[in-house]
């Protein structure tokens, strides 16, 4: 998303029940096909926003204005270490007392859309009860409607269910670096959508998210790795010492807030197309400060032991890319130099 090459807004394919395409389909920085003239960049998605450029619009759907109920579903091994990673993201956005700039400045930015009422998306986001199915219940590689039934034997299981919440709750699938999904790191490295009724029973908002700290970090935990044929580009170092999960945070943030704004993707986006929207984290990636833009992430942070971040959480830093402010028209975040 910050290398240097032509950046176009990506695309999505068409969602069927047999063949399931969710819309938003991250990687650090997109190079794929817009869906629409009238969202084309040209050599350039924005440099901070080119409000001329970006028709984000709300088409009516169902926002997330009650609290907001993060349920994650640990697929595969993973270290206690890497979860608390993560737990202490989720648990950040709602911290209002964290140490500015912070993760909930951050989410002030998604706080700012509305539904068809006028009620605003939760301000709170809490972290909710969470499964593990660390023997691979669907094998060490998924497809895109095999995620559903991972989603399903989470929220059916036997012992310890996850509790089903269409209004509130987001369900997010996380795979560990020994896991392949579909289109990972080729073409995304999340994405987000709802599942049908005829394979899990229920229409559930969720989000996938892999860690590729041994199948592609050069793609999906830029810049805390780069690519190899970028040998003289260095990579940062990553705020928490674990390159492929602090590589996660982003995309759990991109999809989290596309999951509050337009969580059965008829609400918030831009372009003609629905089964193609461009989303509020879409319309800002590769953007983590101040001139942002192109291969530039923007002024950024850094510790005393040197490790690279933009805004706090509760006891840790993190990286996360800005969101689109559509009151301002264009991008915004905690760590803006003029705030």
């Amino acid at each position: 998303m910050h290398w240097v090459l032509p950046v176009l807004l990506a695309v999505i394919g068409v969602t069927a029940l047999l063949v399931v395409t969710p819309v938003s389909g991250y990687r650090p920085w997109p190079y794929l096909k817009p869906n629409s003239s009238d969202l084309m960049f040209g050599g350039s998605k924005k440099f901070e926003g080119s409000s001329e450029f970006v028709h984000l619009r709300y088409h009516m759907g169902p926002v997330l204005t009650a609290n907001i109920t993060i349920h994650p579903i640990w697929y595969g091994r993973w270290q206690k270490s890497q979860k608390k990673i993560i737990r202490e993201f989720i648990n950040s956005i709602s911290a209002v007392d964290s140490k500015h700039p912070s993760v909930a400045g951050w989410w002030k930015t998604v706080q700012l859309y509305t539904d068809q009422t006028g009620a605003n998306i939760s301000r709170t986001v809490l972290l909710g009860e969470e499964k593990n199915d660390r023997f691979y219940s669907h094998g060490k590689s998924l497809t895109r409607l095999s995620i559903q039934s991972v989603i399903k034997s989470a929220v059916t299981s036997r012992t310890k269910p996850l509790p089903i919440n269409p209004k509130s709750g987001l369900y997010l699938l996380l795979t560990s670096d020994d896991v392949y999904v579909e289109d990972f790191c080729g073409q995304v490295c999340g994405f987000h959508y709802f599942t049908f009724p005829s394979i899990v029973g229920y229409t559930l908002p969720y989000a996938w998210v892999g860690n590729s700290a041994k199948l592609c970090p050069g793609v999906c935990a830029y810049p805390f790795a780069v690519p190899q044929y970028m040998p003289g580009l260095k990579p940062l170092k990553s705020p928490n010492s674990d390159v492929g999960v602090d590589g996660m945070i982003s995309v759990i943030g991109h999809e989290v807030a596309e999951l509050a704004t337009n969580p059965l993707v008829n609400a918030w986006y831009a372009g003609q197309d629905p089964v193609a929207p461009v989303e509020i984290a879409d319309l800002c990636e590769g953007i983590y400060g101040t001139g942002g833009g192109g291969s530039y992430t923007g002024q950024l942070l850094n510790d005393k032991d040197g490790a690279t971040y933009n805004m706090n959480g509760i006891r840790r830093r993190y990286l996360v890319q800005w969101v689109w402010n559509h009151i301002v028209s264009y991008c915004t975040g905690p760590n803006a130099l003029d705030q």
